[in-house]
């Protein structure tokens, strides 16, 4: 599903889960939903699972937002206390819509504390009393830290499947587009790593690398981080400056957000120092990720960072003064506390927990201790391409997902594919009067002018409609125009770029295709030149057993394996 195709559904009011990979633009998709609300008077209630999370979305946890704190379980007793605190019962009586990011770090238990104290102050017995809910994150990165040790995700809740919520499964990729990459993250996310993804990983490791001076380095334990950092300031010659974060709001909101600010307290600093922004740049300077080098002091004091990645069009870095930026709660359109200090860390180390939600050029990333699924899958996620990874230590459990969400997936992918039908099937003017009914049931009212809020995909699909056609045939939206996509392109690549995926996950769509008997040869035989065919047909009829690799390696590594993919796909 695209992103536009998601914010369509998201503005007809119905609950959503928001999911996709890593880079696939869940945060910039949820973003533009909270700005349409906004614009039509509608202020949604933005949380999250985790502090971190929420001073990236400029919202609160949700255990503070419910009032539930830091329990663990409630009684009847603990609701009714809770629903009778005057601030709480405030914010979820007025509260609309309700956001909650990074789903896949909060418990099933968790969850329903929420749910229940939601019923009580709202007095309707429904899913968090009747709000609209709207469910961000992707359940293959972190799981819920629990002190017991056991791991319940949000989705095994009855107050999950009483919620329902429409599940819009983002499929495009915008961090990565390195594909022997999406490769290895892929086969991390399906279980299914072979010899050759663990070669391109052993190919980053640092043994046989030159390290990038000013890389930060990603662990799984604080203490790592700690000592690496303080050790690599000292060696710096010169005096340090330090600059203090100012604050100001409820101590227990100000409180919240220095523990999820990825900037410290206190942020000491050396010229020389290697750093990286914790914050967007308005102006597009810099992101939240961007490195770089302390170069110096402007008039005011501030550090002067000339930065490593490619912010510009020429693709070198430049030098931008990093001024201190808030850091902000916001309830019903209202800053109710706030921190301020320069965007910046240090960026020799950091742990892998802390870099959830950022996109860094370079990373230097020991895993040789990683203890959770999908630690590994999350720090390496982070890199955009292959080339920026310097491996220094990999366990097994560094390249496992959580078997429960390997199965899970399955469902997710397939609910969104039929909830992206559903809404390609409807009228167009009928998409429309469900996002107008959404508005006025909230108070709120749609900008006259405002952009079309039906995507380019969902009309075409009805033009087709309108003409007779039938443009899904019977299947999910995003494998009927993959499939069109290929019978008209000249090559694998050029599908690919038709569509805004990689090959890899052409060939992915394909696959399934082949497995709903809804593909034959001639749809796709034309990607592959004949004399290529014949020579990967005989190492397939001489290969021993399912692997790719094997095979790959066969053919001297000749032939992509996207392309031993689609000849082994003319043997079905």
């Amino acid at each position: 599903m695209t992103q536009g195709e998601a914010l369509t559904i998201l503005k007809t009011g119905a609950n959503v889960f928001l999911t996709g990979e890593p880079g696939s633009g869940k945060t910039h998709t949820i973003n533009a939903f909270v700005k349409w609300l906004r614009e039509a008077g509608i202020e949604p209630s933005v949380t999250a699972a985790t502090g971190i999370a929420a001073t990236h979305v400029s919202g609160m946890t949700l255990h503070s937002w419910s009032g539930i704190g830091i329990a663990e379980s409630l009684t009847r007793a603990d609701v009714d206390r809770i629903a009778t605190k005057e601030h709480i019962a405030k914010r979820l009586s007025k509260a609309k819509v309700l956001i909650i990011e990074e789903i896949s770090m909060l418990s099933a238990k968790t969850f329903e504390m929420a749910d229940a104290v939601c019923r009580e102050v709202r007095r309707v017995d429904a899913p968090f009393g009747g709000l609209t809910v709207v469910l961000v994150g992707d359940f293959f990165q972190l799981p819920p830290i629990s002190r017991s040790g056991e791991v319940t995700f949000a989705f095994t809740s009855p107050v999950w499947r009483s919620l329902n919520p429409l599940t819009c499964y983002l499929t495009e990729q915008y961090r990565q587009d390195d594909a022997d990459f999406l490769d290895v993250l892929s086969a991390i996310r399906s279980g299914t790593v072979e010899t050759l993804h663990h070669e391109h990983l052993t190919a980053r490791h640092t043994e046989v690398l030159q390290l990038p001076p000013d890389a930060p380095k990603l662990f799984s334990h604080n203490a790592d981080v700690d000592r690496i950092n303080a050790a690599e300031l000292a060696k710096l010659p010169g005096v340090s400056k330090k600059f203090r974060m100012s604050s100001k709001g409820k101590d227990s909101l100000v409180e919240g957000l220095i523990r999820g600010c990825l900037s410290p307290e206190v942020l000491e600093l050396k010229e020389g120092a290697a750093v990286m922004f914790t914050k967007n740049s308005p102006q597009g300077k810099f992101v939240n990720g961007t490195l770089g080098v302390v170069t110096g002091w402007d008039a005011g004091g501030y550090p002067i960072v000339k930065t490593h990645s490619p912010s510009t069009s020429s693709g070198h870095g430049f030098r931008v003064t990093a001024e201190p930026m808030e850091w902000q709660v916001e309830e019903q359109g209202k800053v109710k506390a706030s921190v301020a200090q320069i965007p910046l860390r240090l960026a020799y180390a950091m742990t892998v927990h802390k870099s959830q939600g950022m996109s860094m050029d370079a990373a230097i990333i020991d895993l040789s201790k990683a203890f959770e699924y999908g630690q590994g899958y999350v720090a390496l996620s982070r890199v955009r391409r292959l080339a920026g990874v310097y491996l220094t230590g990999l366990n097994a459990r560094a390249l496992e997902v959580h078997p429960e969400i390997l199965e899970k997936d399955k469902d997710f992918r397939a609910a969104s594919d039929a909830a992206q039908e559903a809404f390609a099937q409807m009228e167009e003017k009928e998409v429309a009067t469900l996002q107008k009914k959404f508005v006025k049931a909230m108070g709120g009212a749609i900008v006259e002018g405002s952009k079309q809020n039906v995507p380019r995909r969902i009309r075409q699909a009805h033009r087709e409609q309108a003409r007779g056609g039938k443009p899904a045939a019977g299947l999910p939206g995003r494998l009927a125009e993959t499939l069109q996509s290929v019978r008209d392109a000249k090559t694998l690549k050029e599908a690919a770029k038709e569509r805004g995926y990689v090959p890899s996950t052409i060939v992915h769509h394909l696959e399934e295709l082949a497995e709903l008997g809804k593909l034959v040869r001639a749809d796709f035989a034309h990607l592959v030149p004949v004399d290529i065919a014949g020579e990967i047909h005989e190492a397939l009829a001489e290969a021993d057993g399912d692997k790719l690799s094997p095979i790959f390696h066969a053919l001297g590594g000749r032939h992509s394996f996207e392309t031993i993919r689609l000849v082994r796909l003319m043997k079905r």
